[in-house]
């Protein structure tokens, strides 16, 4: 007997609809067997309780159902759940019905008798199939947003450990906390994340929390009902249903309501939430990771976050550091942006001239690698060159100063000046500098002022 989840350890919510008590016993403990969830019932009515009920990514759906044709079910079960699967069962096996199942919406088509290993090459198929529809949504998810990823390689050691991190949490299922400023690459970590995962075959929901009102906000994690609130023309079963055995994103997680946190906190203790106007209560295996550029502790001591779901949430913190501490990345990531963006505009710039790459490299970038995405896009579309010069560049980016030396002819508070700058750049924290530099916090931060660094 074939091992249905031998190649892929996700297990599956399967429903048995058949009449015949037999069959659903038969076909319940070799599913159950293989490690999935199984609920059987027997008639049409206590089908569609079940699917409104709970979430299963299958069903096996007989055509013969007493006095119901089972066929009938199809749109309904569409309606209900209409991520979850249909396989039609029946012992009048013939092309017509086959071709009719299809055409109303079923994925597959099995003839009674049947044996365990043709229930298996049923399920190989849907899985299979689940999986191109996820990278189908995912191809569109990318074209939409379209964008140059940046390099997940970096020659700052801060960056490096952040990656190294990234990689090793990939293929727990445990909560992850990215932290860092605005545009730094989050969201790009957190789908790389998933990628790495054991969970990548299943789908990435990503939801920003403070681009929708506490009340739109919870029906897109949590679903919502028909009738639940005015809109709500149809049934939503929220990101939380959609992304089942996947992973959720929750972008800016430090702008989440209030009053959606206890909802949140008890998701990730019990895997048990609610949709808005429903009073049944959903089961979900989903992995979540949080971005943030807020300073969640301090959220915490002010009062605008909920200490428990702080320490539930920063289980592995990740920290991204900003651009502008790891100016010779900024040749890296540019020169991997400049390809995409030629592409897009129809150019063959080969690269930057030596005053325009040092100018990047020096910019504070307050805007991150979004800013330098920005930057880089504008440029390709002034360029008639083969190479980017200062000219292509925002006026905020401004020529590179010259690089002072040892034994220039030049004060000794300027070349104070430019060894804090560089030092400052390629340290991770304040106190890391003032160790180098052999000077207090106090006094670097007096220096930082004097010269507006």
């Amino acid at each position: 007997m074939s091992k249905i989840n031998e190649d892929n350890k996700i297990r599956l919510r399967i429903l048995i609809v058949d009449d015949e008590s037999n069959i659903r016993r038969t076909l319940g403990i070799y599913l159950e067997g293989e490690g999935n969830t199984v609920k059987s019932v027997s008639n049409a009515q206590d089908a569609l309780k079940e699917a409104a009920r709970e979430i299963f990514d299958l069903v096996f759906l007989d055509l013969r159902l007493g006095q119901t044709d089972g066929m009938d079910l199809i749109p309904e079960f569409q309606t209900i759940a209409p991520w979850m699967k249909i396989v039609v069962i029946t012992a009048y096996a013939s092309i017509n019905t086959a071709v009719e199942a299809i055409r109303r919406g079923a994925i597959d088509y099995i003839a009674k008798p049947f044996e365990p290993n043709d229930v298996a090459l049923v399920i190989k198929r849907i899985m299979q199939f689940r999986s191109m529809e996820n990278r189908i949504a995912q191809l569109q998810s990318d074209i939409v947003k379209s964008g140059p990823d940046p390099l997940f390689s970096s020659k700052y050691p801060a960056m490096q450990r952040a990656i190294e991190q990234a990689h090793q949490v990939a293929q727990s299922d445990t909560v992850v906390l990215l932290r860092g400023a605005s545009g730094t690459g989050k969201t790009i970590l957190a789908k790389a994340i998933h990628h790495w995962s054991h969970r990548n075959e299943k789908a990435l929901g990503v939801i920003s929390c403070p681009t929708l009102p506490v009340e739109l906000l919870e029906s897109e994690l949590f679903g919502h009902v028909k009738g639940a609130f005015t809109g709500a023309i149809r049934d939503n079963p929220g990101k939380i249903a959609m992304s089942q055995g996947g992973t959720i994103l929750l972008d800016e997680i430090g702008d989440l309501p209030l009053s959606l946190q206890p909802k949140l906190l008890r998701f990730l203790q019990e895997k048990e939430y609610e949709r808005v106007g429903d009073q049944r209560t959903f089961t979900a295996d989903v992995r979540l990771i949080a971005a943030t550029n807020m300073d969640l502790s301090r959220a915490v001591q002010e009062g605008h976050f909920r200490e428990d779901l702080y320490y539930r949430l920063n289980v592995f913190e990740i920290t991204i550091p900003p651009l502008h501490q790891r100016p010779e990345d900024v040749q890296t990531l540019a020169e991997n942006m400049l390809p995409f963006f030629n592409a897009q505009n129809h150019k063959n710039i080969v690269g930057f001239t030596e005053d325009s790459m040092m100018a990047l490299k020096q910019h504070d970038w307050p805007g991150n690698i979004r800013e330098l995405r920005n930057v880089i896009e504008r440029a390709v579309i002034l360029c008639s060159n083969d190479k980017i010069g200062l000219e292509h560049l925002t006026d905020t980016i401004k020529p590179a100063k010259t690089l002072l030396k040892l034994g220039d002819k030049i004060s000794l508070s300027q070349m104070e000046e430019e060894h804090i700058r560089r030092v400052l750049a390629c340290t991770t924290s304040l106190q890391e500098a003032a160790d180098i530099l052999g000077i207090d916090q106090a006094t670097l931060w007096r220096k930082r002022k004097t010269y507006d660094i």
